[in-house]
């Protein structure tokens, strides 16, 4: 791996000055981060808690291994999902008793497109909107779900959805969008698209994927109807960790899931021949949880406690902010795809370069893990609790030899993988 190239006295002398100043929203010591790597792509995956593992094995040995079927009741398990759903709602700006942690976020997103279609209240209201660049998995099921409903689904860019409304609004039962875009990492307005869904009678489901734990999204105090995510990114629950729904409480009685599996039922352990829905969000629920990822999610939640989600937005603001000026202090010239107004930005930073995925693989290499989306674009995701602004100026000097030597032009950079 090679040595870390000379950096700028005067970015590090700025990168320890920040550090400092943001430094309430600091958690690195509780992760597990391998020595000499700046990693990147918590966007993709967080990185590990450090007692996750313990609190694993703990489950396994003891709550699994001697408690058996009695800790269903005895460790707390049944409850799980609506306490781990509490816990990650603080994060999201939701009170209690409106989040569940189950399932994926696909399966989620299903269930939430079908019943928003079935509380339209009215057979002409069959259109879902769904944002065309979307990740792929949301466009997919929002066309399969809806196709399935009954209903209609309009591919329609964030900066169109106003015109849209005004065309069709009265034909709109839901609008389904991230409210960061994977690719390029612009924020969209969540406060004023509910807000123009919701002037023509219609719901919105917001994919939170690569906002959760990093941004003040606020569901409640914007009204926000219906929101899915995954556990597994900024959130840093692990491979496949369970994903999450919310459904405002005000929805909650006409929210009918498709998936009526017994764990949502009002009376699970009465076998009964007919389904009734739980009260509250645990009519979400569908099948039995995976204790080991629930749990595991549950674990590294608690790096949160006693950090205000606003410090994490003001450091990962900054974070971004810093790492772009580093770019252009070190002279690198590429177009970056990221706003950058503080306002319409996420937690990422994508640059565009014609070879991104040789570049990707250049810096990976070199010790510093981003990922690579199709067709050019090199994606860094600045996860605030654990990336520090060093880490960004030591990012930025990579990408700059990367660049300056042709190293992403190497053969073994440019040999695709499966996983990118």
């Amino acid at each position: 791996m090679p040595s870390t190239p000379d950096l700028p006295a005067d970015l590090v002398a700025r990168a320890r000055d920040l550090d400092a100043r943001h430094a309430a929203a600091d958690r690195r010591d509780a992760f597990h981060l391998p020595d000499g790597l700046t990693y990147l792509d918590g966007n993709s995956l967080g990185a590990l808690p450090r007692t996750v593992a313990a609190r694993v094995g703990e489950v396994v040995e003891r709550e699994w291994g001697e408690g058996l079927v009695r800790s269903w009741n005895d460790a707390g398990w049944w409850e799980a999902a609506t306490r781990v759903g509490d816990r990650l709602g603080v994060l999201v700006g939701a009170a209690a008793g409106q989040v569940v942690v189950t399932d994926s976020t696909s399966t989620n997103l299903f269930k939430v497109v079908v019943a928003a279609l079935g509380m339209a209240g009215s057979p002409t209201r069959g259109r879902v909107l769904v944002d065309p660049d979307s990740f792929p998995t949301d466009v997919y099921v929002v066309g399969s779900a809806a196709r399935l409903a009954g209903g209609q689904v309009d591919r329609v860019a964030p900066a169109d959805v106003a015109a849209h409304l005004r065309d069709v609004g009265d034909e709109v039962a839901l609008l389904v969008y991230s409210s960061v875009d994977y690719r390029t990492g612009e924020l969209w307005d969540l406060a004023s698209m509910t807000a123009a869904a919701h002037e023509v009678g219609a719901l919105v489901c917001w994919d939170l994927c690569h906002s959760a734990g990093v941004l003040e999204i606020g569901l409640d105090a914007h009204e926000a109807d219906l929101a899915v995510g995954c556990g597994y990114k900024y959130l840093n629950g692990g491979p496949g960790a369970p994903a999450f729904v919310y459904v405002a409480e005000r929805h909650q009685a006409a929210f009918h899931n498709p998936v009526a599996g017994w764990n949502g039922h009002a009376r699970p352990f009465g076998m009964e021949a007919e389904y009734e829905p739980a009260p509250g969000i645990g009519r979400a629920r569908s099948g039995t949880s995976g204790m080991l990822g629930l749990l595991a999610l549950e674990e590294a939640l608690r790096v949160y406690d006693g950090v205000p989600v606003a410090d994490l937005r003001a450091r990962s603001l900054s974070l971004t902010r810093f790492f772009v000026e580093a770019l252009g202090a070190l002279g690198v010239d590429l177009p970056v795809v990221t706003p950058a107004d503080d306002a319409r930005r996420g937690s990422q930073v994508s640059v565009r370069h014609p070879e991104a995925y040789g570049v990707v693989q250049a810096l990976i290499a070199r010790g510093v893990v981003g990922d690579f989306r199709e067709p050019d674009l090199v994606r860094l995701g600045f996860a605030p609790l654990y990336l520090t602004h060093h880490d960004a100026v030591v990012a930025a000097a990579h990408l700059a030899e990367v660049l300056a030597t042709g190293e992403f032009a190497r053969p073994e950079h440019t040999r695709r993988a499966l996983v990118t």
